[in-house]
């Protein structure tokens, strides 16, 4: 960093556009990473040079100029902390890095992308850590993300680097989110390494990700495979030869000088070891924070090259508009992935960005083929088909345990599971809003069966056979519209057909609502007329007295069926006909089952309704119900759901473009 320092002066000092016939001088101070030398250095810089006025110098000139030292702002081209943004408290604090704001949300977002809902957090005890770690908890709050532990400790405190060992042995959590400093993540990396604590997930900050100390015989087995985010390499032109020449002058004494070819250091003749420094150029492309550096310099060089453009009485240059007003940085980062090589060095491999100067879903890019692993890091798994989750006391809500469903009740699954992957191209070539139309309807479908139980009122009677007849004209209202679309689909593949245009999304609303009125105005027509009503049925059973839901009008109920039955019918014949499309996709010939399961039910049920009344009748429509729902159900959607879970390597579109049958 000092050398990019000298670097950008000197090339200042040799520009004529900046600063001309001024030039920059420097005073660098090594801070040794110690607060005690750090503070040293910034009263020495801000107490200023002793000065001793000269024949040639104006003393009261110079004297403005070293009044005005003290004053000047600070930029940093490292310190990322987020708490130095508040203004108030830091008004002449400047830096060329992000801050940690976007960093530590993007940790959220790389931890969600995996599905690792359970993860541990370990930080640096400082403001850098603290701060950064509090905008990670917040965010992975909001994303769903259960945090088992949250330590941190600092790289003099070894009693409390020993209790995060301790709790990151006992933890179930195999991803751990880590906002350190390279110097704490050193200490933190040679603990484990000592207890053979591996099998670890590390999620990793600027601070270390790329840090070369880390850089151990041991450090792999503990290191490998963690990814982070780091400042995005930038080059400076020029600069690398720069390094390489000042490296070589220093190493090699006897380089040759400059200004005379012919003159050469005296001990030319000393023996260099070059296996030594066979890779001396390797750091040179790993200085993230160069450019940082290089920014700082010209931006300190051109407010000075601005003020000395102020005159007397005109003042200085006006109508200067700066974005944002802030002066904070775009927050823009490299997701690298540490691996190892051919020949068995580890290398910080690049495998994604993130770019808060984005649209939020264009911020995040992960090429996941790149990445080596794929852990999983979860507390309680994904609960099967017939039971739910049952949260455990005082756990997360990531920790539950599964139990079976109460008699009577069934998982939700499907519904969840096509939301969920609504953006795939199996739901998406399903015509994926009439598929969640006929779910919806299904779930009503299943909810007006428990309007036949119980004891029979009023309501009741007229509500069992309109919802009925209601949501199951919805549901294959909904089935015949996917169906047309099908055909429709491959008749508009013919040369010189538009026929999609006369049946697109809006004219396939429209004829589901269609159908679902014409039904709806045939239950309203019976209701009024004569609707269904309770009594006591003492007909059949001279020793029982069966209370039972009178028809009415028996004309409106076999209306109802009657008019279900010609859609499913007709539903049936458009299936059929388009079983044979050739579709890796086609459906059709999955509807034409469900509708000859429902129209062999609903025959069955026919005979079996007509029988002498009782409760046994009431069972069985309620089995004709619930069995027709669940044959669409299992013979749409169970499919779909097997490709999703257990075949995604068929949930693309270049598989589903292929021909053939799923």
């Amino acid at each position: 960093m000092a050398q990019t320092m000298i670097f950008a002066i000197e090339e200042i000092n040799r520009s004529q556009r900046l600063l001309p016939n001024v030039s920059v001088g420097y005073r660098i101070y090594d801070t040794c990473g110690s607060r005690l030398s750090s503070m040293s250095a910034t009263m020495a810089l801000m107490n200023g040079p002793e000065f001793t006025a000269g024949d040639r110098c104006n003393g009261h000139n110079n004297t403005k100029h070293l009044d005005i030292i003290p004053l000047l702002m600070t930029i940093s081209p490292s310190a990322s902390c987020e708490c130095l943004s508040n203004r108030k408290d830091y008004p002449s604090f400047f830096r060329t890095i992000a801050s940690d704001y976007h960093q530590s949300r993007a940790l959220a977002y790389i931890v969600k992308h995996f599905g690792w809902s359970w993860v541990g957090a370990v930080n640096s005890d400082n403001d850098y850590g603290n701060n950064g770690m509090t905008i990670f908890l917040n965010t992975a709050q909001e994303e769903g993300i259960c945090v088992e532990y949250s330590v941190k400790f600092y790289r003099t405190e070894p009693d409390k680097l020993q209790k995060v060992v301790e709790t990151i042995k006992k933890s179930t959590a195999k991803v751990i989110v880590a906002f350190l400093t390279s110097s704490e993540m050193y200490n933190l990396l040679e603990q484990l390494s000592i207890q053979n604590i591996t099998g670890l997930q590390m999620i990793g900050v600027e601070g270390w990700i790329t840090a070369k100390n880390l850089i151990t015989p041991n450090s792999f087995h503990v290191l490998g495979g963690s990814l982070g985010f780091a400042v995005r390499k930038n080059d400076i032109e020029g600069f690398a030869d720069y390094v390489i020449k000042a490296f070589w002058k220093t190493v090699v004494p006897c380089s040759q000088t400059e200004g005379n070819s012919s003159q050469y250091a005296v001990n030319c003749n000393t023996y260099q070891d070059l296996l030594l420094l066979k890779n001396y150029n390797e750091d040179v492309p790993e200085q993230r924070y160069s450019s940082n550096v290089y920014k700082a310099v010209y931006a300190v060089v051109h407010s000075l090259h601005s003020l000395l453009k102020c005159k007397e009485q005109a003042g200085c240059e006006k109508g200067l508009t700066i974005q944002p007003h802030t002066g904070a940085t775009v927050a823009q980062y490299e997701v690298v992935n540490w691996q190892k090589d051919s020949n068995g060095s580890i290398k910080f491999k690049a495998v994604g960005y993130y770019d808060a100067s984005l649209p939020p879903d264009q911020r995040f890019v992960l090429n996941t083929e790149n990445i080596t692993w794929k852990p999983r890091s979860v507390c309680s798994e994904s609960c099967p088909p017939g039971t739910r989750k049952a949260a455990q006391k005082g756990r997360p809500v990531c920790c539950y345990d599964c139990i079976p469903c109460a008699e009577g009740e069934i998982s939700n699954e499907t519904a969840i599971l096509f939301y969920s992957k609504k953006d795939t191209p199996i739901v998406k070539a399903n015509n994926s809003e009439l598929s969640f139309l006929l779910l919806f309807s299904l779930v009503l479908c299943f909810l007006c069966s428990l309007t036949f139980i119980g004891r029979p009122t009023e309501w009741s009677c007229m509500l069992r056979h309109s919802a009925f007849g209601i949501t199951f004209v919805l549901c294959i209202s909904c089935v015949l519209g996917k169906t047309i679309v099908v055909l429709m689909a491959f008749k508009a593949t013919l040369p010189g057909s538009n026929i999609m245009k006369w049946f697109g999304p809006a004219q396939q609303r429209l004829s589901v609502l269609a159908f679902t009125l014409i039904q709806v105005l045939i239950c309203v027509l019976w209701l009024k007329i004569s609707p269904p009503f309770p009594y006591k049925n003492l007909k059949y059973y001279n020793e029982k007295i069966v209370l039972d839901c009178s028809l009415g009008s028996t004309v409106g109920f076999w209306a109802v069926l009657g008019y279900i039955g010609l859609l499913a019918v007709l539903c049936f014949i458009l299936a059929f006909l388009a079983r044979k499309l050739p579709d890796k996709f086609n459906e059709a010939k999955f509807i034409t089952f469900s509708m000859l399961i429902f129209c062999a039910v609903w025959i069955t049920f026919i005979p079996s309704y007509v029988s002498p009344p009782g409760k046994f009748t009431v069972a069985v429509e309620i089995f004709a119900i619930l069995a027709s729902s669940f044959g669409l159900l299992c013979c749409i959607f169970v499919p779909k759901c097997y490709i999703i879970l257990c075949k995604p390597e068929q949930n693309t579109k270049q598989h589903l473009m292929g021909k053939g049958s799923i």
